[in-house]
């Protein structure tokens, strides 16, 4: 049994379908008081979280959705919103190795699966400008001065992208995305951007963003999870 922390855009085919497969039964485990796994290490860091069950599997099914898939099966757990596993079965920068290996010779992920701190901070720039600017700002300054390494940010990024984001935080991260593809030509992208419902918004961004295949929004965590929160 696995729950990934890192984003599922990183996830294969195979492994996408595969951890919201087991969601499902994590939760079926925790709801209806199964006794398969229920002393697994990854059900038990996931006692009392509820909430975060269902905003992971929501991160799933956008993540699906974007690819093609459709689910027809939603998450309703609510307990302690807000609240997530404090604890790791593995370390996400851990979890990057486990899945170099788990895909060697395999289909990849949507999203390439990230060497340096650098390139691990290129897919998540949109999904942390949308929570906090300041969290932004600090992470690009750490980066430049060589002060922050690939350990230390993957877990910062998987923590700050558990933050909902506020409505102004995600209209600047999306209109940041949009100026990547809005020359893309869409029907629907008529009027001013700013009364654009955020739905709308981040639609047409994928929309356009598959027509162009522009690879910093292609291979951005953004592109799917935003979704959970408009």
């Amino acid at each position: 049994m696995r729950i990934w922390d890192v984003h599922p855009g990183y996830l294969n085919r195979q492994s996408l379908l595969g951890e919201h497969r087991e969601l499902h039964g994590l939760v079926s485990i925790l709801v209806n008081g199964k006794r398969g796994y229920s002393h697994h290490p990854e059900t038990v860091r996931w006692v009392g979280c509820g909430w975060a069950l269902r905003q992971r599997h929501r991160a799933l099914v956008c993540e699906m959705n974007l690819r093609g898939y459709r689910d027809q099966s939603p998450v309703r757990t609510r307990s302690n919103k807000g609240a997530w596993p404090s604890v790791y079965v593995d370390e996400p920068y851990i979890q990057y190795q486990i899945l170099k290996e788990k895909y060697r010779g395999k289909e990849p992920g949507r999203i390439p699966l990230p060497n340096t701190a650098q390139e691990v901070w290129a897919h998540h720039k949109y999904s942390v400008l949308a929570r906090d600017k300041k969290i932004y700002k600090n992470i690009g300054r750490g980066l430049a001065s060589k002060k922050i390494g690939f350990e230390y940010l993957s877990m910062e990024l998987v923590k700050t992208l558990r933050i909902p984001p506020s409505e102004g935080g995600l209209r600047n991260a999306l209109q940041h995305m949009w100026g990547y593809v809005s020359d893309v030509q869409n029907n629907n992208s008529d009027g001013d951007i700013d009364s654009w419902p955020l739905k709308k918004l981040l639609t047409l961004t994928q929309e356009n963003v598959k027509k162009s295949n522009v690879p910093y929004l292609a291979m951005s965590t953004a592109l799917s999870e935003l979704m959970v929160w408009v």
